[in-house]
């Protein structure tokens, strides 16, 4: 079968021909995240800058909590979940749409019982992100809401 730099397809749900999967964070370790894989759908060899990205997330894990200047698009395309986009606890369902704007706190959760995956359309060239300090945690975890979000 041929490949094509336009096209790709899936040999199986969510698991494209020719993909990797790769480590979610190949970070100093400062980074907590829990169950997290990524897949590099579309990157570096398309001229228009722009990365897809497939995030798939086990059940009860999480990425990990942070903020930077570049924003992110995501949809979620398997499973059930959560996330955290600044101030708001939000729920996620297949097909949704989330905005991620700069230097807002995200974190994305999987259900306890399901698997989230979701794919994320980010800039090729991005900032590095930026994990909260302990009194930015503690001012996080102020809210209710967002401190049982952020339970971990």
């Amino acid at each position: 079968m041929s490949t094509s730099k336009f096209h790709v397809t899936q040999d199986e749900p969510h698991r494209w021909r020719n993909v990797e999967e790769l480590v979610y964070k190949d970070e100093d370790g400062a980074a907590t995240f829990k169950d997290v894989t990524r897949r590099i759908l579309f990157g570096e060899d398309h001229q228009d800058g722009m990365e897809v990205r497939y995030f798939e997330v086990d059940a009860g894990g999480h990425t990990t909590l942070e903020k930077h200047e570049h924003t992110h698009l995501v949809i979620p395309i398997k499973g059930k979940g959560s996330c955290l986009v600044g101030d708001e606890v939000l729920p996620l369902a297949i097909h949704d749409l989330v905005y991620v704007p700069s230097w807002a706190w995200h974190q994305f959760r999987a259900a306890e019982s399901e698997v989230l995956g979701f794919l994320c359309m980010v800039k090729v060239d991005r900032d590095r992100p930026t994990l909260p300090t302990a009194e930015e945690l503690a001012e996080m975890k102020s809210n209710p809401e967002v401190a049982a979000f952020i339970r971990h």
